[in-house]
């Protein structure tokens, strides 16, 4: 079987490596036809006075109650004229809490600030944060969704505080509560993770406080690396100097692409094979990325509608196309669309109207369900993908829970699946569930004499939900390399241009996005919008211009998308990356990449910043790789030496 993006374990089976050979212009290959922030304390109770007569008494200081969470997010690229976009470096320990828009953090009596000269950078927009639990369960990644809940919620994703671990119940007690660190103007992580050495914990009973003479406040700890625009410029030679040799590194294989550019400069530092298509694996989703946000803006929505049926009680759903969509509380994406508060919808505007048939159209997406080059494993048993239907409920999983390696369990008709769970929430058997198209609405009636329409006219609507915006499905989408989320995204462009939501339609107009913006659309060569098939071809140069044109900031609806990228050593598909040999440990909070991996195929594009302060952007793509772990190591050993390059 093939895995995509699984970054820890052994490589599974698949493909041999000879047969991941790279895709435009092979003539064996078919042509294109194709992140819960802790709240600040209330101020405390002053203590009673004594019966005596009053004493003047020093303030007591105020508590707050143990840390239950802390609150995941992203940093955020900037826009600079001068092409240059800072990168976050995260903070060893303990790690600073911020985020863009302000964010509350919570700081131990030395509280470690971002110094003013990181505030100098041009503020970016970005999306809200995902919260993440403090203990997270070792079948969800990090970033992913809370461990499932008991009940009729079982399974449910909820900003639910976090019982902390035994021991850690005591009075917290802290001279310095709460830090607003309002730096809109900053890239910023947070780095999840247990937080109990953030604060100084006194286990004593309460007592009379008594005054503190004052105490300086400390120099702030740097937290984050700012991008240099005069810090000296790196230099072609320099660079080949660093890189050339680890570029042919026997675990890379015998095709090895790669691209680097320094961001503020536009200058090329190097070229291997730059020009010429590989097999992207996962990297294709930079491509659906930047093209759905230029397609349909960060803030766009998909709605799931449902509308009255030809006869009295039958009910159409109707499926937008969202992938996020949940049938309750037990929801695998964080604010999504729920099929019960649908049902509620639908059963308040019927009145006295009591349902008896669902009918499901899933007419919005068209064509084939999976795409050219996937393996007939991909669905079952992989679970890596789903059949690409406009209908489904937590991207056609069985149960709302996302695994490391991306196996989880999928329905073989994921719209159907979620049509009985629609029933169920208006009391109806899976027996009531039949497939069809919503009839057309009536067009308005008009004069004195015309019925007014009521919820029971055909094609009325009875209710309708909506996803969280695009910018926060894009995310998820690029930190867990969700698959069938990008095909939902790759039709969405699709749709916007006027094509159909097909493998087809989806690939055709992604390559027109690409022109629109600028980029060389002939060096990609698309069979699906995720990277699962090896037919997919895109050259690193291409990756890399789509990169410097983000830092860029002149396509604002696209800055989004450094945000969303995994960070190494800390998110995503990164989290376990840059870990070993040790000298990779430096590319740690530093580099924000997209990963690709499929049996023979290891590739990584995103950007980075140098020990110089210089912006990079590459693209490294090796498409004949023998055993994983070691391509990994040797691709990663390939950034980090970036990283150090004082070239």
């Amino acid at each position: 079987m093939t895995r995509q993006d699984s970054q820890s374990g052994p490589e599974p089976e698949g493909g041999s490596a000879s047969s991941a050979s790279t895709g435009r212009g092979n003539p064996d290959k078919p042509q294109a036809g194709r992140a819960s922030v802790p709240v600040p304390p209330a101020a405390p109770t002053p203590p009673q006075p004594a019966p005596a007569p009053p004493q003047p008494q020093p303030a007591p200081g105020p508590q707050v109650s143990p840390v239950r969470g802390t609150n995941s997010g992203r940093a955020s690229v900037p826009v600079a004229a001068a092409r240059v976009a800072v990168p976050p470096v995260v903070a060893a320990v303990p790690p600073a809490v911020a985020a863009v828009p302000p964010a509350v953090a919570v700081a131990p009596p030395v509280v470690a600030a971002v110094p003013p000269a990181v505030a100098s950078v041009a503020p970016v927009v970005g999306a809200a944060p995902v919260v993440r639990d403090v203990e997270q369960s070792p079948a969800v990644r990090p970033g992913g969704p809370t461990p499932a809940a008991t009940g009729d919620d079982a399974g449910a994703v909820a900003a639910q505080p976090v019982t902390p671990p035994e021991g850690r119940t005591g009075v917290i007690t802290v001279s310095a509560v709460v830090v607003v660190l309002a730096i809109a103007a900053v890239l910023a992580v947070v780095q999840p993770g247990p937080v109990k050495g953030w604060l100084a914990f006194n286990d004593r009973a309460n007592t009379t406080p008594t005054a503190a003479a004052p105490v300086p406040e400390p120099t702030p700890t740097a937290v984050l690396q700012a991008a240099n625009a005069n810090a000296p410029a790196p230099t072609a030679a320099g660079v080949a100097a660093a890189i050339g040799k680890l570029a042919v590194a026997k675990p890379l294989g015998s095709s090895v692409h790669i691209s680097v550019v320094d961001v503020a400069t536009d200058q090329t530092l190097f070229q291997l094979n730059a020009d010429a298509p590989a097999t992207p694996a996962s990297t294709t989703k930079l491509l659906t990325a930047a093209t759905v946000l230029a397609a349909r803006g960060p803030a766009y929505r998909l709605s799931t509608r449902v509308v009255a049926g030809s006869k009295p009680g039958e009910v159409v759903l109707i499926g937008g196309g969202d992938p996020t969509l949940a049938v309750n509380s037990a929801a695998l994406f964080p604010g999504a669309a729920r099929l019960d508060k649908l049902a509620a919808q639908v059963k308040k505007a019927l009145g006295g109207t009591k349902p008896t048939k669902v009918i499901i159209d899933t007419s919005l997406f068209s064509g084939p369900t999976t795409a050219v080059g996937w393996s007939s494993g991909l669905i079952s048993p992989e679970g890596q993908v789903a059949a690409i239907q406009s209908l489904m409920t937590n991207a056609g999983r069985v149960k709302p829970v996302h695994h490391e390696p991306g196996a989880d369990p999928r329905f073989s008709d994921p719209a159907l699946a979620a049509g009985i769970a629609f029933a169920r929430q208006l009391g109806l058997p899976s027996s009531a569930v039949s497939r069809g198209k919503a009839p057309v609405a009536a067009a308005p009636a008009t004069g004195a004499s015309a019925p007014a329409a009521t919820d029971a006219t055909p094609g009325a609507e009875l209710g309708k939900v909506q996803s969280p915006p695009l910018v926060r499905i894009v995310e998820w989408m690029l930190q867990q390399s969700d698959n069938v989320i990008a095909e939902t995204m790759g039709r969405q462009v699709a749709l916007a241009a006027g094509k159909p939501a097909s493998f087809d339609g989806a690939a055709a107009a992604m390559i027109d996005k690409i022109n629109a913006l600028g980029l060389p659309g002939d060096e990609a060569n698309l069979y699906d919008a995720s990277g699962l098939t090896r037919h997919n071809g895109i050259s690193p140069t291409l990756l890399t211009n789509l990169l410097a044109l983000v830092a860029s900031g002149e396509h604002p609806e696209l800055t989004s998308l450094f945000a969303s990228l995994p960070v190494a050593g800390w998110s995503g598909t990164l989290a376990s990356r840059f870990a070993t040999p040790s000298p990779n440990k430096v590319g740690q909070g530093v580099v924000r990449a997209k990963t690709g991996s499929l049996t023979g195929v290891n590739t990584m594009a995103g950007e980075l910043v140098t020990k110089d302060g210089r912006l990079l952007v590459f693209a490294v793509m090796a498409d004949h790789t023998g055993e994983a772990i070691a391509a990994r190591q040797a691709l990663d050993q390939i950034v980090a030496r970036l990283v150090q390059c004082g070239c």
